[in-house]
């Protein structure tokens, strides 16, 4: 099919950077008047009937007279945008022919009244006059939706090496060691989900979460994409990465929902981007700017306060309630032997929500321990269980649980906390028992992370491209081998009860 036109105005609005531009018609051209716009293409590909492909990076890719020759014929075009309308007009000679094809709609080409579609290969410009697209990304661990999501989502969560770290010589056993704990764990774990609902509220929590951010954000003149990426459960950090990337957006700002850094947390996360970024060379172009801890900004802490003295106020005698933080608690060879700041931060933390406080006229006495260890490891101290204990006997009559490292509910707060650790503080000798819930969506919290998104925004920056890891690599055939040999291992261990029994209690 052939038509006729003089003007042809594709729209940019949507895009902002120009990438494998595709305009598919004979023509010749030259760029005039983008120098003074400050526009800079990375990277144009003209195709059709005649094709020339031009880099120039970071200078113009056109010249103010480059003439193509298509079929025998010199045919010339002019490139311009328009700052006001951030359109690019392409004007061509009269009669000149545009064959089109039926594409997919991305973009839209209009002429005659009439209008066609052109290549979904189209990234935009990048230009100070064309509105960015900014993607912010919310990484949280994920929880099983399902009781039959419990074990697969325990396999993914000790596959993680970040999680049980295994010597380098060992590493190979990884993957069948997760599988082993994961079926040695999952009924005791569905126990626990079963009773809050039969699965975890994390991805609704979340989602929710997301939806707040993009609006509070929206109230600050910030038009962004929020995204939620989960560690070891749907929607994975996969399926977040392949949604902004066919969203096309040109800057990132990565927010872990954990307010203090940790190797197992936002650590791990992290890692698995960088890796994502190295490999895909999507990113090679896209501005991030990652926060990787925001316990000490003035809105958390506040906010933290807030639902701390509203707790209070529904005890009988505010002032005789001790307030019991009790955070995640990671191996102490995290923070002696790989230096996890983890420990620090929370006691940082606790000391600025408790000066925040007192500022109030708050002077509740208070106390931070550590929940959900596992395994025979030394964690951090002391433990929660056992200053619960402790409290009882020392005669403390009054408690307020605070979830200090979790700003969503889900089972370490509703089950482990509302029903665990609440059934062995009253049977301790504690009468009065209140929790604080997690932040969720609290107006005040969301409103401060939308402000540390917008305060990251000038620290993007490029990401290193695809460095070689410090790691060596595995010989895939030897990997091959000791997967192979591992994976006995565990089916052996599976197959004898009284190994299954030895290593359940190896791990309570």
């Amino acid at each position: 099919m052939t038509h006729y036109a003089n003007t042809i105005d594709f729209d940019f609005s949507r895009h902002s950077s120009l990438s494998n531009l595709l305009i598919s018609f004979p023509v010749a051209g030259s760029c005039q008047g983008m120098d003074a716009l400050g526009i800079r293409v990375s990277h144009t590909k003209l195709s059709g009937l005649c094709h020339r492909r031009t880099f120039s990076s970071p200078a113009l890719v056109c010249s103010r007279k480059n003439v193509f020759l298509c079929n025998g014929s010199d045919r010339q075009f002019s490139l311009h945008l328009n700052a006001s309308s951030d359109k690019c007009k392409a004007n061509v000679k009269p009669h000149f022919q545009l064959p089109v094809q039926e594409r997919q709609v991305f973009g839209k080409a209009f002429y005659s009244a009439r209008e066609y579609t052109f290549e979904e290969n189209f990234v935009g410009v990048r230009s100070n006059t064309v509105q960015e697209k900014i993607g912010v990304l919310l990484l949280n661990l994920g929880g099983p939706e399902r009781l039959h999501d419990v074990q697969p989502f325990l396999f993914n969560l000790f596959a993680d090496p970040d999680i049980i770290r295994l010597p380098r010589l060992f590493r190979f056993l990884q993957r069948p060691l997760a599988q082993l704990i994961s079926v040695v764990r999952a009924p005791k774990s569905k126990e626990g989900y079963a009773a809050i609902g039969g699965g975890s509220p994390l991805r609704r929590i979340t989602d929710e979460q997301a939806f707040a951010l993009k609006e509070a954000l929206k109230e600050k003149k910030l038009d962004a994409n929020v995204y939620v990426a989960m560690r070891y459960w749907h929607p994975f950090t996969e399926e977040a990465i392949h949604q902004l990337k066919k969203d096309n957006i040109t800057k990132l700002v990565v927010l872990p929902l954990y307010p203090q850094f940790s190797i197992s947390t936002s650590g791990s996360s992290i890692r698995l981007l960088m890796r994502i970024f190295r490999e895909d060379a999507y990113f090679e172009r896209l501005p991030v700017s990652i926060i990787e801890s925001w316990y000490q900004r003035e809105g958390y802490i506040k906010s933290m306060a807030n639902l701390i003295e509203n707790e209070l106020s529904n005890f009988a005698k505010p002032d005789e309630v001790m307030i019991f933080f009790s955070a995640h608690g990671v191996p102490v060879s995290y923070v002696e032997d790989a230096g996890d700041p983890y420990r620090d931060q929370m006691e940082d933390c606790v000391s600025l929500i408790m000066d925040e406080l007192k500022s109030r006229g708050v002077g509740n006495t208070h106390t931070l321990a550590y929940q959900s260890r596992v395994g025979p490891v030394q964690w951090l101290k002391p433990y929660t269980d056992k200053v619960l204990v402790e409290l009882g006997q020392q005669g403390v009559k009054s408690l307020l649980a605070v979830p200090i490292s979790f700003v969503s509910e889900h089972i370490e707060t509703l089950e482990e906390i509302d029903m665990e650790y609440k059934h062995l503080a009253l049977e301790s000798g504690i009468e009065n028992w209140g929790r604080v819930p997690a932040l969720g969506c609290t107006s005040s919290f969301i409103s401060d992370l939308a402000d540390a998104v917008i305060e990251a925004l000038p620290t993007a920056s490029l990401v290193a491209s695809a460095a070689e890891e410090t790691s060596r690599e595995t010989d895939p055939v030897q990997y091959a081998i000791n997967l192979f040999f591992g994976s006995i291992l565990a089916f052996v261990l599976l197959l004898s009860p009284r190994l299954i029994s030895a290593f359940r209690n190896f791990l309570v």
